[in-house]
């Protein structure tokens, strides 16, 4: 049995009628045609599907679209303002932190929610403070957020950098 919903993804709403099984990352690939989030394991397990809902990261190959209805779906896409890249996307470029670019749209949309966690204060497994009022985005700090997106190129050694310069000229402390 379908039941309706409206996702909004990337600004615009999607009126769509799914099945209560279809997952997120299938009714943006396969029902909206939006193929930035990408079908890794199917798992959770890689990240190449991330996208940010109501501003927070998720593996949508995880999520029950019926259960976004009404929500703010993000996509690396998304991020672009004006037909302008993001930040992130101009700093993966620059630091040449992909290779084959499967996993980059999930990557970029991590790195956003990660620069986004630290401003808001939320600690990691290794942030060394858990009373301080503010996190600072330490190299370890990025590699311990951005552990749930795996990159098989092994492109981790320029990630780093792209997304700690981003943060640095967003504010957040380094």
């Amino acid at each position: 049995m379908d039941t309706d919903i409206t996702v909004r993804v990337d600004g615009t709403a999607h009126p769509l009628s799914v099945d209560t099984r279809t997952t997120l990352l299938d009714a943006l690939r396969e029902r909206l045609r939006i193929t930035s989030p990408k079908k890794g394991c199917d798992h959770g397990q890689c990240g190449a599907c991330t996208v940010l809902l109501d501003g927070r990261r998720v593996n949508s190959c995880l999520v029950l679209a019926v259960t976004v209805d009404d929500a703010e779906v993000t996509t690396s896409d998304g991020l672009a303002a004006g037909g302008q890249p993001h930040p992130l996307h101009r700093s993966f470029v620059e630091h040449d932190a992909f290779q084959c670019g499967y996993c980059t749209p999930g990557q970029v949309c991590s790195a956003a929610a990660v620069i986004e966690e630290a401003r808001a204060g939320w600690p990691s497994a290794v942030t060394a403070d858990l009373t301080a009022d503010a996190v600072e985005l330490t190299d370890a700090e990025i590699r311990e957020r951005m552990s749930g997106n795996l990159c098989r190129c092994a492109a981790y050694a320029h990630i780093v950098p792209a997304v700690a310069e981003v943060a640095e000229a967003g504010g957040v402390r380094r």
